[in-house]
């Protein structure tokens, strides 16, 4: 069984020169997107405006799922106390939301429906305030699979797309 941990938005620190401030964004997987679009289709249901995928948060859920996997933690905070509003902020996001995290569920639909059967994860997922989606998947750790999502609140941004990704709406950040 997988494990899950949601996390609203804390008190905002930056964080400068961090590693993670000079990574560049990267387009969403197969698999990312396949969760996004899992999420945009619950957010359906009842209404709300799908979340556009933001690879700025792309990028900070992947680096985070990938932190995880590698040095076998699970948790919104790193071992050395980075958050996940530091993180996004770090990643170029102007307005750090909330994020959800999982592990050891075997698929997107998997991790979705365990954090659509837990109240916190579920009030994510479903807020209607929160705009912008980024989900990160990494392989590797005791839990064998580790998926975070990361969230915005932004307005809007300057916006060009991910090139070669069909489908759903993404921006990308521009120098």
């Amino acid at each position: 069984m997988g494990r899950l941990a949601a996390s609203l938005l804390a008190p905002i620190v930056l964080l400068a020169g961090t590693a993670l401030a000079q990574q560049s964004p990267g387009c969403p997987t197969a698999l990312e997107r396949e969760t996004v679009d899992l999420v945009n289709a619950e957010r359906a249901k009842v209404g709300l405006a799908p979340y556009v995928l933001d690879v700025r948060l792309v990028d900070a859920a992947r680096l985070h799922s990938q932190d995880m996997a590698a040095r076998s933690y699970f948790d919104h905070v790193t071992p050395e106390g980075v958050t996940f509003d530091q993180r996004i902020l770090a990643a170029g996001y102007p307005s750090p939301g909330a994020e959800t995290i999982a592990a050891g569920f075997p698929t997107p639909a998997a991790a979705l429906a365990g954090w659509m059967g837990s109240p916190g994860h579920h009030a994510i997922l479903l807020d209607p305030t929160l705009r912008h989606v980024g989900v990160g998947i990494a392989t590797g750790g005791p839990y064998g699979i580790y998926y975070t999502a990361n969230f915005g609140t932004a307005p809007s941004v300057d916006a060009g797309r991910c090139l070669g990704a069909p489908g759903l709406p993404t921006l990308v950040s521009t120098p």
